[in-house]
């Protein structure tokens, strides 16, 4: 039962926090931000937002350091959105398997040309 309901938090929160990123964060340092995930632990107090982002290192670890800065009016715009006692403290990290998928298929890409 408290499975489900962290899987649908998870899930709003992703669709939240994606919205959020592409309307609300002005930093120039984020950059074009794909929030590809969101795992929360069981009692809903911590939430990791696992992100893909366009660029290279150096842009993915400024966007990083940009939504650091703004993890706290993040978490304030999810608590409006989204009613839970308390919001949940927001960590960001990039999401390697998204980043390994995308390696490989672009391997096979050129595979295939060749």
């Amino acid at each position: 039962m408290e499975n489900m309901r962290t899987n649908r938090v998870a899930e709003q929160m992703k669709k939240e926090v994606g919205e959020i990123l592409n309307q609300k964060i002005k930093d120039p340092r984020v950059g074009f931000v794909t929030v590809t995930d969101v795992e929360l632990t069981n009692d809903l107090q911590h939430a990791t937002v696992f992100i893909s982002v366009l660029g290279d290192e150096e842009k993915k670890q400024e966007t990083l350091i940009g939504l650091s800065k703004a993890s706290g009016f993040i978490r304030s715009e999810v608590g409006k959105r989204i009613r839970l006692r308390k919001t949940p403290e927001i960590v960001f990290q990039f999401d390697e398997a998204h980043e390994y998928g995308n390696r490989i298929d672009s391997i096979l890409r050129k595979l295939n040309k060749e």
